[in-house]
């Protein structure tokens, strides 16, 4: 009696457990790190001063004058969009039966992915409530006329 065995897998395919692995690590850290921004932000916007009736372009406008909540707010947005693009591509890959649909399905992910991320990243650098220039009666109560 003789046992075979079978050739390891080839590179190419090795590549793709790693992918998958490393998507498979991601999802996990991201969720946990996403929890704690997530109720955070909750916390923070809802529970700390006058709630939600308080949550107004003046609220936001202040509250991204400080370079952390930028940078608390970016994590969230960078972290979500990734998070949900790889959940989706997970999907994709489980249901799409024809390789050609399911590539096609993931470049598209991974594009949109890309655009929404930019741009969020854009408007949580370049908000300014208070633009130099603008007209008086335009700008919101909180802003000094210039």
């Amino acid at each position: 009696m003789s046992v075979v065995i079978e050739q390891p897998r080839s590179p190419r395919s090795r590549k793709r457990a790693n992918l998958e692995k490393y998507g498979w690590m991601y999802m996990r850290a991201s969720g946990v790190v996403l929890v704690v921004l997530i109720f955070g932000h909750l916390f923070v916007n809802l529970f700390l001063g006058e709630g939600i009736k308080a949550i107004d372009f003046a609220f936001v406008g202040g509250k991204w004058s400080d370079p952390f909540w930028k940078v608390w707010d970016l994590l969230m947005l960078w972290l979500a969009l990734i998070h949900g693009t790889n959940g989706m591509r997970t999907l994709v890959n489980d249901y799409t039966s024809k390789p050609k649909i399911a590539k096609t399905l993931n470049i598209s992910l991974w594009a949109i992915c890309a655009v929404l991320v930019t741009l969020g990243t854009l408007v949580i650098f370049t908000f300014d409530p208070c633009p130099a220039g603008a007209a008086a009666e335009l700008l919101p109560s909180f802003c000094s006329a210039k």
